[in-house]
């Protein structure tokens, strides 16, 4: 059985004689830990504004300000998971990605935690905004790894012509936590008052990510490695030492660049829509709390329900024509779909479809995303190529976008900047779309 990439070839052949066992278990064992991981990164966006208020407001300081601040400390944790992503792919594709994932999964659990118990501002004073930032920071190098880890294990698991669907899963447990994370935070927005919320409500969600982490770390104990590493493992044994090279690493290089060029819309038009909607409904609209985080649930429902679809019809027609047409699309509709959300006379109804809508058209993007960036790398640098591709394009397009689109429209006053961001972040990714991919990676 080989592994075919989009240019036609077919490095990291199996030669058929590792057959794959795909099983429940490892496709859970692979998502929930991004389940895990993009719930708490949820909750932090649609809390941001309640956690400016706790950590980043000293006496005198203006609400936007903390805002701000907030948002510093969430593109901060982004840009660590590059160097997860390298320490930690590199590990898994040295050591397998059962163990990478059992200890990346372990550290994510234990700094989302530990940040449900962190004292505020009022308490510690100017300690409480860096403890947060630790925090932020070990998480996102722990994501840095998991999204590498967890794509190679999915993808390497599945028969053949499901790639697409098996990465979708990893897509899919995305939409998973962010929509748990919008329910989560809407729901204790909505039974607390606002200063139960204040006081000490916003610590619910935090450690209500404990649960799941433990039953991600449990699955993942009980999984084996994937069949392909498993073969690696034994054509560079059989090949002795230095019986295989590491390759060349400009290829690679380019090859991370351009992946990372192809998943820039996925990222930046995901936060915008997903993640940074309530506190820019908040801020720059006005809208009550309870009401932006309602808002942001059709989009992330919108979200969910597109991308197994749309992986499975990237194993019929490809990744690259659906992710296309994602792009494209967000390149176009975001003006107006921004433009209906800032007009009063929309009603809530059409409002909520409208961003249903939307997070369906970065689902066309978000299936077919991880298969199309395993299938760019070979095995022995798959984990370490795909993550930092993920991670970079995240740490620019996703971890600045509350920061870039909160300091624009305050600077500016114009509140299309959001979907300014959208539209040109997929611009771009759809002509990283159309380029054809190396062929000397391998």
């Amino acid at each position: 059985m080989k592994l075919i990439f989009e240019d036609g070839s077919d490095r990291g052949s199996r030669g058929g004689t590792a057959a794959r066992t795909p099983t429940v278990r490892a496709v859970a064992a692979g998502s929930v830990g991004n389940l895990v991981e993009w719930y708490e990164f949820g909750v932090y966006g649609y809390l941001a504004t309640v956690l400016a208020e706790q950590f980043f407001t000293p006496a005198g300081g203006s609400a936007t300000e903390a805002l701000v601040r907030t948002y510093a400390s969430f593109a901060l944790a982004f840009f660590f998971r590059p160097l997860g992503a390298a320490l930690f792919g590199r590990l898994a594709d040295r050591i397998g990605r059962r163990p990478v994932l059992i200890g990346v999964i372990a550290l994510m659990t234990a700094a989302t935690t530990l940040i449900g118990v962190l004292p505020t501002y009022a308490t510690a004073g100017a300690l409480a905004p860096w403890l947060l930032t630790f925090l932020r920071v070990l998480q996102g190098f722990s994501a840095g790894g998991e999204f590498g880890g967890a794509v190679a294990l999915m993808t390497e698991f599945a028969p053949p012509g499901r790639r697409g669907l098996y990465g979708a899963w990893q897509s899919f447990t995305v939409a998973l936590g962010l929509l748990g994370g919008a329910g989560v935070a809407a729901v204790t927005a909505t039974v607390l008052t606002g200063a139960q919320l204040a006081d000490w409500g916003w610590r619910l969600p935090f450690l209500l990510a404990l649960p799941p982490g433990l039953v991600a770390l449990w699955l993942r104990a009980g999984i084996e490695e994937t069949p392909e590493f498993r073969e690696r493992e034994r054509e560079r044994a059989a090949a002795g030492p230095g019986g295989t090279g590491a390759g060349g690493g400009g290829p690679v290089a380019a090859t991370v660049l351009l992946a990372a060029g192809r998943v820039m819309g996925w990222s930046a038009a995901g936060y915008t829509f997903l993640v940074v909607l309530p506190s820019y409904l908040q801020a720059s609209l006005h809208t009550d709390v309870r009401q932006a985080l309602l808002a942001t649930v059709p989009a992330n429902v919108g979200f969910a329900a597109a991308i197994l679809p749309a992986g499975l019809l990237s194993d019929r027609v490809g990744r690259r024509p659906v992710m296309l047409a994602g792009a494209v699309l967000v390149a176009g509709l975001a003006v107006p779909l921004f433009n209906l959300l800032q007009d009063g006379g929309t009603s809530a109804v059409a409002k909520g479809m409208a961003t249903c809508a939307a997070g369906a058209v970065v689902g066309l993007m978000a299936g077919p995303g991880p298969a199309l960036l395993a299938e760019m790398f070979p095995a022995r640098v798959r984990c370490t190529g795909l993550g930092l591709a993920y991670s970079l394009s995240n740490a620019v397009f996703s971890g600045c976008a509350g920061l870039i689109i909160t300091e624009a429209v305050r600077r500016t006053g114009n509140v299309d900047v959001p979907a300014y961001y959208a539209a040109a972040a997929c611009a771009a990714s759809a002509l990283a779309l159309v380029k054809q991919p190396l062929r000397d990676v391998g």
